[in-house]
C-alpha cells in the first residue's frame, strides 16, 4: 500500500521563489471528499493525474495516496464533474541542505494569500532541515487540507490564522 508521510508548515516571505529550481500550475477539484478520504483531479501544466487518499493518521502525518496520470483531455473532462470549489495554485520546487525538496504552494482564487510548504518524509520520525522561509507547522490541521480549502476558503478564515 502507498503511504504518504509529509509535514505542511506556513511560509514566512518569497524568498522561496529565488530558491526554486521548478515551478508549475496546478488546477485541481475533488470528485469525492469527506470522512477523511478523497478522489481528486489534477491539472499540472499539461498533464493530467487521479488521485485517491485515504483518511490521515491521528497525527495528521500519513495517510494511504495512490496516483496515476491520466490523459490531459480527460482531466479537463473530469474537473467539469468536480464538487464546487476549484484549487488553483503555483507550487514552487526548492531543494533544502538535508537533500529535501520542499513544495511551496503559493494559492490563487479564493485561497489567495496563503502559500503554504509541504515535505514527504520516508518515515514519520524522519529529521528535516528547514530553510529559512519556513513558519509555523500546521502538520494535522486539517483547515489546511485542499479538500477543505474547497470547501472553506482561506478568505473566510484568513483573519482567524493571522491572529493565532
Amino acid at each position: 500500500m502507498a503511504q504518504e508521510i509529509e509535514r505542511k508548515f506556513l511560509v514566512k516571505g518569497d524568498a522561496y521563489k529565488a530558491l526554486a529550481f521548478h515551478h508549475s500550475e496546478i488546477a485541481q477539484g475533488y470528485l469525492v471528499s469527506g470522512g477523511g478520504k478523497s478522489i481528486r483531479v489534477r491539472i499540472r501544466d499539461d498533464r493530467g493525474y487521479l488521485t485517491i487518499k485515504g483518511p490521515s493518521n491521528a497525527a495528521g502525518l500519513s495517510r494511504y495516496e495512490f496516483e496515476t496520470e491520466i490523459p490531459v483531455t480527460d482531466a479537463r473532462d473530469l474537473l467539469r464533474l468536480c464538487e464546487p470549489g476549484l484549487i488553483l495554485k503555483t507550487r514552487w520546487l526548492v531543494r533544502a541542505d538535508d537533500g529535501h525538496t520542499f513544495e511551496v504552494d503559493e494559492f490563487a482564487g479564493d485561497n489567495e494569500g496563503l502559500v503554504m510548504a509541504e515535505v514527504e518524509l520516508k518515515s514519520e520520525d524522519e529529521p528535516i532541515m528547514k530553510p529559512d522561509f519556513i513558519g509555523r507547522e500546521v502538520t494535522g490541521d486539517r483547515r489546511f487540507y485542499n479538500s477543505h480549502m474547497r470547501r472553506y476558503p482561506y478568505r473566510l478564515w484568513r483573519n482567524q490564522i493571522e491572529s493565532e
